[in-house]
């Protein structure tokens, strides 16, 4: 059995919720702009400073306010909009690495970043109050995704300074795949990925819990066998808000980083065949209904379905644009197929191949801590982004 921690004991979820109170609708909410009693926020520093492996900017504000970072192609640029606030720091900030400068837009409220090439965004987080932004270098297609849409959003200020009691911190599950008498695929060079899925998880939920903006449950810590279903149901009795299994597979000539949903049909043969390898077991659906209708019930069961599905959609969306910016991927790299592992009813999962460990070129990457430290720098980035969406309930299906 993995280990149990100590905070067993979760907050329901919003499909909980929901599920008590009969109907309900999903997905409502604002994102977060300028709220009530925010007017007179301001922003009393702001510096780029250099960082281990990159740049990094940090604004800190008097009170509590709403921030949102996006990117433009041309000009090459990453915007900070401050909506709710008064700026107080210095109205330009001198070039620093990739950042040629920055400087405040008064009209418009917002940081303007100006750059001298493509970026990577290792992390976007309000840390202690503080907005801390996370530059490292990038290239040209991955910083393109980045433009596509908002980046990351978050509450920064002095009021935001106090960490939620941990109790009341949203749990997110990973899952090191395969494990014990499951090696998982054995890579060219001899590589067990059971190792390399728990040494990934590790270090994902050392950086998630760093952060402080949620529990993190690993459903093995060691070297022993979990089977699917028991996986899916360590999420379930957690109260999981996210499931995400990690993997790195055998497909001769596949490269890269992937990630998948769950779907009756797979979206491609490689999909099909990792799910085929995959699933050595079925996850019952166990949804507990209140006693309601049998029609009531169907229709419970059809919203929280597609609220599940909606949320995992999302996710995999994250994922490919935080792992785009560093890691090589695997074209078209949002796919669907029917892992066993991905299909608790009520709790948005995703899995996420690391790479390929039939290809040497991944195998050796994933055998470097530094490297498999940046893949959990993407995820963690990944799940941060989800978790704000989700908490502004903003349930975007496209």
């Amino acid at each position: 059995m993995p280990d149990q921690p100590d905070d067993a004991d979760g907050m329901a979820s919003g499909r909980r919720g929901l599920l008590r109170a009969g109907l309900g609708l999903i997905g409502l909410g604002l994102p977060a702009l300028i709220l009530p009693g925010e007017a007179l926020a301001a922003v009393t520093g702001a510096r780029l400073e250099r960082s281990a492996d990159g740049t990094r900017l940090i604004l800190e504000a008097d009170s509590a306010t709403s921030w949102r970072l996006s990117a433009t192609q041309r000009p090459m640029r990453l915007i900070v909009s401050l909506p709710g606030v008064t700026w107080r720091g210095p109205a330009r900030l001198p070039g620093l690495g990739p950042a040629r400068g920055a400087r405040w837009d008064a009209p418009n409220r917002r940081l303007l970043i100006d750059l001298s090439g493509p970026v990577s965004i290792r992390n976007a987080a309000t840390v202690d109050g503080r907005l801390v932004v996370e530059l490292g270098p990038g290239t040209a297609p991955g910083f393109a995704r980045l433009a596509q849409g908002r980046i990351a959003q978050g509450r920064m200020g002095a009021t935001a300074t106090a960490r939620a009691p941990a109790r009341s911190l949203p749990v997110i599950v990973i899952d090191p795949g395969h494990g014990g008498k499951d090696p998982g695929t054995i890579g060219v060079g001899g590589t067990h990925e059971k190792r390399i899925t728990l040494a990934a998880a590790l270090e994902l939920k050392k950086q998630l819990e760093a952060a402080g903006r949620c529990r993190v449950v690993l459903t093995r810590s060691r070297d022993v066998f979990i089977p699917l279903d028991g996986r899916v149901d360590i999420a379930r009795r957690r109260e999981a808000t996210l499931f995400m299994s990690l993997h790195a597979d055998s497909a001769p000539g596949a490269r890269g980083a992937s990630v998948y949903t769950l779907a009756d049909r797979a979206s491609d043969a490689l999909s099909a065949r990792l799910a085929q390898s995959q699933n050595r077991a079925d996850a019952a659906g166990g949804l507990r209904i209140p006693d309601v209708s049998p029609e009531v019930q169907r229709i419970l069961y059809s919203l929280v379905r597609q609220e599940t599905k909606v949320g995992s959609a999302r996710m995999a969306r994250f994922v490919v644009s935080n792992l785009g910016q560093s890691i090589t991927l695997l074209p078209n790299t949002h796919r669907q197929a029917s892992f066993a592992v991905l299909k608790a009813p009520d709790v948005p999962s995703v899995l996420v191949e690391m790479g390929f460990l039939s290809d040497r070129r991944d195998e050796a990457a994933l055998n470097r801590a530094p490297y498999r430290a940046q893949v959990a720098r993407a995820l963690t980035g990944a799940v941060h982004g989800w978790l704000e969406q989700h908490h502004a309930g903003i349930a975007n299906s496209g």
